[in-house]
């Protein structure tokens, strides 16, 4: 099996194995899906520990409103009502006003931060130091944990504008956000190696050749933004050895240099009064010829 290194420009986000017969119209959907896949996780970790901390989302038309234009405007929060957290609820007003403050108590709390932290670190790209492949099962096995602890916590679900019930649903909306950015349409996605294409009519082998205990870095991006940056022939880790070792050579050639003027100076057989005005630039000192 084929070891891909999956980076978006010069950051890893995760390890892939695939044959080497696999044919690139199939790996790059392949590699897609999980690379989307792994930030709605990171999407929905986000919102969930704001959902421990503040409750449900409110409705639109009542978000980052104070208590009293709330009041003056009539608005009420019906699905806030119905959406209360098993166990009861407990104040703890959003300051930034997306959420209606009526949080879970303590052990439904923990129950949600606790799911979100296995889930993050399902995706993680540590899993990348570690050396775990991360598969579209692995994603979809995130995605479910943390839609139990949600139905746990909240047995009548999610209003139909919260954004976590909307990204269960597939029906989140990212425009005009940050996210909107990273996610790369999958028909849209490209696959490069070594500054080349990876060209979807073709095989990875076509690329790599028949070894299959070949490794590689992929760098996945969206089409119609050029080559990406190619890979620096050592790593930022490696450069950083690199120069340690050059410092600490110098410094050792340095007492070397020291240790070697002081013996000359001191030695029992050298005219150290000559040598010493010799170093010193003294000049008058007189050679005859034999």
């Amino acid at each position: 099996m084929v070891v891909l290194h999956v980076k978006r420009g010069d950051e890893s986000q995760f390890l892939l194995q695939a044959p080497g017969s696999t044919e690139l119209e199939a790996l790059t959907a392949q590699v897609t899906r999980v690379y989307n896949g792994r930030l709605k996780v990171q999407r929905l970790c986000a919102e969930m520990e704001d959902l421990a901390e503040h409750g449900v989302f409110l409705p639109p038309n009542m978000q980052g409103l104070t208590d009293e234009q709330v009041q003056e405007l009539k608005l009420r929060d019906e699905w806030g009502e119905k959406c209360v957290p098993s166990g009861g609820a407990v104040f703890k007003k959003d300051d930034i006003g997306r959420r209606n403050g009526q949080a879970p108590n303590e052990k439904m709390k923990q129950v949600l931060k606790k799911t979100v932290e296995e889930a993050k670190a399902i995706v993680s790209k540590k899993q990348v130091e570690a050396g775990v492949f991360v598969t579209m099962e692995m994603v979809k096995d995130a995605l479910d944990q943390l839609r139990g602890a949600v139905m746990i916590v909240y047995p009548m679900g999610l209003p139909p504008y919260d954004p976590i019930r909307m990204e269960f649903e597939n029906k989140e909306d990212l425009s005009g956000t940050q996210a909107a950015l990273e996610v790369i349409q999958e028909s849209e996605a490209q696959l490069w190696w070594a500054a080349k294409e990876l060209r979807r009519t073709k095989k990875l082998s076509d690329y790599v050749g028949r070894n299959e205990k070949t490794k590689i870095i992929v760098k996945i991006q969206q089409r119609g933004q050029g080559a990406p940056a190619r890979e620096p022939i050592i790593s930022s880790e490696e450069h950083k050895q690199l120069m340690l070792f050059y410092h600490r050579r110098q410094e050792e050639l340095k007492k070397l240099e020291e240790n070697d003027d002081d013996s000359c100076l001191n030695s029992p057989w050298a005219d150290n009064t000559a040598l010493k005005r010799h170093f010193h630039g003294v000049k008058d000192i007189k050679w005859r010829p034999r």
